[in-house]
């Protein structure tokens, strides 16, 4: 299968450089399949049809190995396919403090992540949509030292 939706693919969602340098499967098992396809539909294709032009996913589907190789939270929506790391600097043609913007004024989601960047411009956009549990949580990543803190915004 290489469609999740009608923009994305299940390669974009699973490519993982530390999987690939360090033999990690990252394949999805049927039922993390069926909730990337739920967050592509719920989150990625409203923002796609918003913008009309192509959006970038940095992360999407993460293995419990993979998740464990690069320091992942242990409660990930990445594990369960529940979630998108989405980067418009991928391909430029919007910012991705507008994906945050549209996400939070717009969409139903779990959580919504402003990663790191400046209060300006988040690096990139973090966006959980888990069934029943929509609660619409949004908060803000920064480093102190080098452990990663959230602050609700």
């Amino acid at each position: 299968m290489g469609e999740i939706s009608k923009h994305v693919t299940l390669k974009e969602v699973t490519k993982s450089n530390t999987a690939t340098r360090k033999g990690i499967d990252n394949t999805p098992t049927p039922e993390h399949l069926e909730n990337l396809k739920v967050v592509a539909e719920k989150i990625f294709e409203p923002l796609r049809k918003r913008y009309g032009v192509p959006i970038g996913i940095s992360s999407g589907y993460r293995s419990y190995a993979l998740n464990k190789a690069v320091k992942g939270s242990s409660s990930s929506h990445h594990c369960r396919g529940m979630a998108l790391d989405i980067d418009a600097d991928i391909f430029g043609e919007i910012t991705n403090k507008q994906i945050f913007d549209y996400i939070r004024e717009n969409l139903e989601f779990t959580q919504l992540i402003w990663e790191f960047g400046t209060d300006d411009e988040p690096n990139w956009v973090h966006a959980a949509y888990e069934p029943g549990n929509l609660k619409k949580e949004v908060l803000k990543a920064y480093k102190v030292g080098k452990k990663t803190k959230y602050k609700s915004m």
